[in-house]
């Protein structure tokens, strides 16, 4: 059984540092994978921030692209997701999620239960 544990949510004032964490147990990921970044906010559809391959080529939204940096650490199963300069529209739940590829990584990964970000100016 798949568990992933997002870590490192909390409160920062507009212009601060996060540094999200998703621990992943159970997995068992093919030769080709992809681990990602969703969030959804208040009111709004899920939106994907950010993906990584098992090559480690990464893909980001137009909103956090220079702001925000992901990586994997595939020896300690886990996911990271920096945050800087951050803004109030960041504000919402993240999820991470893995998967066998980045392009259906919403509809075919697993996914953790979520952590939440507020940000306030």
């Amino acid at each position: 059984q798949v568990h992933m544990v997002e870590s490192g949510g909390g409160s920062a004032l507009a212009g601060g540092s996060l540094r999200l964490s998703c621990a992943v147990s159970g997995w068992v990921p093919d030769s080709r994978n992809c681990m990602g970044w969703f969030r959804q906010a208040p009111g709004k559809d899920y939106d994907g921030v950010a993906s990584i391959d098992n090559y480690g080529r990464t893909v980001y939204s137009g909103p956090v692209k220079g702001r925000f940096t992901i990586s994997r650490d595939n020896a300690k199963n886990t996911l990271y997701l920096e945050m800087n300069d951050l803004k109030p529209e960041d504000t919402a739940i993240y999820y991470c999620a893995a998967g066998p590829y980045c392009s259906s990584l919403s509809r075919r990964g697993y996914w953790g239960q979520g952590t939440q970000v507020t940000v306030s100016s």
